[in-house]
This record gives C-alpha cells, sequence and structure tokens, in this order.
C-alpha cells in the first residue's frame, strides 16, 4: 500500500508522490511511516528522512533537513522542513571544518544568545556530518 509523501521547502514543493515508507527524525529518535498511520503533528530534528517509493526494503532517497514540522494521516505525510538538502551534496570536509569553528566560537563566546545559537548551528552540523558519513 502506497500513500502521499510531500516535502515542502520555505521556497518550493521539493517532493510530492506515491511512497511506500517513510523515515523521519524524532525527538525520541526516527520513526518511521507506512499507509494508514495514526494521526499526528510532530516536531522534527535536524536529520535524515529515507523515502521508499517502491519497496519498504529499498531506499530510494536521503534527503537531509534542518528541522521542522510532520503532519501525517493515513494516507499523507506532509513534511514542512526549515532546510532541505541531498544528503548526496553534503560535503563531509566542509561541514567538518564548519564544526571545528563553530566548537572554537562556543569556547570563546561571552553571552547567552550567541551560545545559544552556536549551539544549535553545533547541533545541525553534527547532524549532518553523521548523514555525510
Amino acid at each position: 500500500m502506497s500513500f502521499i509523501f510531500e516535502l515542502v521547502s520555505p521556497d518550493k514543493l521539493l517532493f510530492s508522490k506515491p511512497v511506500v515508507m517513510v523515515t523521519a527524525p524524532g525527538y525520541n529518535g526516527e520513526y518511521g511511516v507506512l499507509a494508514g498511520h495514526a494521526p499526528a503533528i510532530t516536531e522534527l530534528v535536524p536529520g535524515v528522512i529515507g523515502i521508499y517509493e517502491q519497496s519498504d526494503h529499498t531506499l530510494s532517497s536521503r534527503v537531509f533537513v534542518t528541522g521542522g514540522f510532520a503532519e501525517i494521516s493515513a494516507d499523507k505525510f506532509t513534511v514542512l522542513a526549515r532546510n532541505a538538502i541531498d544528503v548526496s551534496e553534503l560535503n563531509k570536509e566542509e561541514i567538518a571544518a564548519k564544526l571545528k569553528e563553530i566548537t572554537e566560537r562556543i569556547k570563546t563566546t561571552d553571552t547567552e544568545e550567541e551560545l545559544k545559537k552556536l549551539d544549535e548551528e553545533s547541533k545541525i552540523l553534527t547532524a549532518k556530518l553523521q548523514a555525510a558519513a
């Protein structure tokens, strides 16, 4: 059985097709969505969305999201992502260099607001690095 999966970023609709399964990164870990899923609205954390178009055993594509929200119904799963990028486009060396820079800035920051911003950026970069590995 299939259902419609839509992935939307702030500037465009990135994906809208029938799929068999989708996995998404949530606060309590990765979760899977199949046709007939119970209705839910969830918040996403930085991580990878796995899209299975033909079979729940064959991954079709992987998309990194920096967070967002998801709405699940029995026949549709919609993700409103803050930002989204195909995992194949992630550059491991570039991400590692940015993470190192952020880590150094965290050590020297003196404001709570700046620390919070840098910590959030660090979490996103860490998740990107894991996705790119």
